[in-house]
């Protein structure tokens, strides 16, 4: 008998298997994500983090187990429903920014905000603020091709929280930049979730970024574990991350 998501977790898996062409990439993955956590999954290349990432969003299904979202049962939603339930309530940053050539980096950032139908004024206003906040406000005018690709990257994450989405997932959003820009864009990431109690699930193999997180899971080939305790600490580390 399936048991309910708990009542604070925006997120909730349970026994989540996935494979591409046969090739498993999630071996019964269960986890829960509270509203408002910043939680970083970490893991070597082809460990499963973007395959999680995109079971979470309800981009891919799962091919066995249980996903909830605020306690809506995406595992059993059509296609169709899926989709519209990830462009309503999900952003998205990944390695690369992925921007429409054909727009400036103002009208990128405001694009989901018109899709859901906010007017044109509040949309170029939230992505003027967010171009500002990521220290991109110069560019506003300017289409990705006249971009560097550090820029482009930064365009691409203030367009994923401009719409204040409950849930942002991001994969390896750093992987484009430098140290230091990738700090201040980490930085900036998990301090718009805290101030306005967005739900970030940050996927990356530099162990690093880990540091902006307030919980750290692990995936090792399709499995996921609780972060290895620190050196004072005892006891054995967790292997299940559901809540």
């Amino acid at each position: 008998m399936s048991a309910a998501p708990p009542d604070n977790d925006v997120l909730w898996a349970r026994g989540i298997v996935k494979s591409h062409h046969g090739t498993p990439a999630l071996r019964g993955v269960s986890l829960g994500v509270r509203e408002g956590e910043v939680l970083a999954v970490t893991g070597t290349r082809g460990s499963g983090k973007s395959t999680l990432l995109g079971c979470l969003s309800a981009r891919l299904p799962v091919d066995e187990g249980e996903l909830w979202f605020n306690g809506t049962p995406v595992h059993d939603l059509t296609p169709a429903r899926r989709e519209r339930l990830r462009l309503r309530h999900f952003g998205h940053v990944g390695s690369e920014p992925h921007l429409v050539p054909e727009l400036t980096a103002r009208e990128n950032v405001a694009l989901p905000l018109l899709l859901a139908g906010t007017g044109r004024k509040t949309a170029y206003t939230a992505a003027a603020e967010w171009l500002d906040r990521l220290d991109v406000a110069d560019c506003a005018a300017l289409r990705p091709a006249e971009l560097r690709q550090n820029q482009r990257q930064r365009i691409a994450v203030a367009r994923a929280l401009a719409p204040l989405p409950p849930v942002v997932l991001a994969d390896d959003p750093g992987a484009p930049l430098h140290r230091e820009e990738r700090e201040q864009v980490l930085r900036i990431l998990a301090s718009a979730a805290r101030s306005h109690r967005l739900t970030l699930v940050l996927a990356t193999h530099d162990p690093e970024p880990a540091g902006q997180a307030d919980r750290t899971l692990t995936l090792v080939d399709g499995l996921l574990t609780a972060a290895p305790a620190a050196p004072s600490e005892t006891g054995s580390t967790a292997v299940s991350a559901a809540r």
